[in-house]
């Protein structure tokens, strides 16, 4: 596409976005949320495959270029029982985290080091800026879990909490005194972002290795918002870490595809192809139910930008699209842009129901 023509669409989304908020000026001035709305009324940017070195010589420069949510693939070895962090290696760390035991050490040390060091990671950098956060942190389970190993949904939490435990915005302070995560999320129970500083809020999906074992009958989403469920059921939801998401765009209400009707409830998170939720979901459904929403390939938006380095206000201006799609995280590959990362802006037309 001609550079005069680019430029032409994406200020045009701009002004889009700008009318459906029903603000002038900028995108970037008249967009921004406040601090003090809901969690689910603020759309943020993310990193995918954050922990990529070839993306970042360290994890923490992922969040000094102000992504509030990194991706992170995650094997569970049943030799070593150790969660491995890499693309596509089983058995060894293949990433940008390190061995850190304190802010001073997130950019130093030899790399490659497992989940529970990712995490310490997101710790100390969290440590070293007060303020800052939420930072989500998705992870997809590459092979989904063995618990048939000891690699289920007990032993992630167990690794989890052991290393970011009193960090985290857990399923149970969501439910509070609501009968299900999905009751909690229609009442618009999530806090401010001002109010999560400091937090971290992770998620899981059904990793492509997983999906695509014709052997493996239970997934990542099912398994664990079962395990949720039935800490609900034994008065055990407060040790759980992370919420299920629900994996894949489409219409209607997606927990429907779930057989075990009594699990539906225990999903508020969705995660998604962008240009097919721009394609004819009504993902204000989502925004209406205060649901978390992660749009993934934001640069596959029609009309395509590119994957790794698009001019900036191309970027912003399809962050700015998407936000008023009602995405409350944009998920993309623009590592260098921190002027996109850094974005909290408006999610849909922010009203302050």
């Amino acid at each position: 596409m001609p550079v005069g023509l680019r430029r032409c669409v994406a200020v045009a989304a701009a002004a889009v976005l700008a009318g459906a908020l029903g603000v002038g000026g900028s995108v970037l001035s008249a967009g921004t949320a406040r601090a003090d709305v809901s969690l689910a009324q603020t759309t943020v940017v993310g990193v995918h495959n954050a922990y990529n070195p070839a993306a970042y010589p360290y994890l923490a420069k992922a969040l000094d270029a102000g992504a509030s949510m990194v991706e992170l693939d995650a094997w569970d070895d049943v030799f070593t029982h150790e969660w491995k962090v890499s693309h596509d290696s089983l058995t060894s760390n293949k990433n940008n985290c390190v061995d850190a035991s304190s802010p001073s050490d997130i950019y130093s040390g030899s790399a490659n080091k497992d989940l529970g060091s990712c995490l310490d990671d997101i710790k100390y950098w969290l440590a070293a800026h007060p303020g800052k956060g939420p930072i989500q942190v998705k992870v997809e389970l590459k092979a989904g879990f063995q618990n048939n190993y000891g690699m289920g949904p007990a032993a992630f939490d167990s690794v989890v909490n052991s290393h970011v435990g009193s960090l985290l915005y857990r399923p149970a302070d969501l439910l509070g005194g609501h009968a299900s995560l999905d009751e909690a999320a229609k009442a618009n129970a999530w806090p401010s972002r001002a109010a999560l500083a400091g937090k971290i809020i992770m998620y899981v999906i059904p990793g492509t290795v997983e999906l695509n074992n014709p052997t493996d009958t239970l997934h990542t989403d099912v398994e664990y918002a079962t395990y949720l469920k039935n800490l609900r059921a034994a008065g055990k939801t407060a040790t759980a870490t992370t919420f299920p998401a629900v994996l894949g765009a489409a219409s209607g209400d997606p927990r429907t595809q779930y057989a075990d009707t009594s699990i539906r409830p225990w999903f508020v998170v969705f995660d998604g192809d962008a240009a097919t939720y721009v394609s004819g979901v009504d993902t204000a459904w989502y925004d209406a139910n205060h649901y978390l929403l992660t749009m993934t390939d934001a640069h596959n938006v029609a009309p395509a930008l590119d994957q790794y380095d698009p001019p900036v206000s191309d970027a912003q201006a399809r962050v700015a699209l998407l936000a008023g799609a009602h995405a409350s995280v944009v998920s993309c590959d623009w590592y260098g842009l921190p002027s996109v990362l850094s974005l909290t802006l408006n999610r849909g037309a922010a009203s302050a129901s």
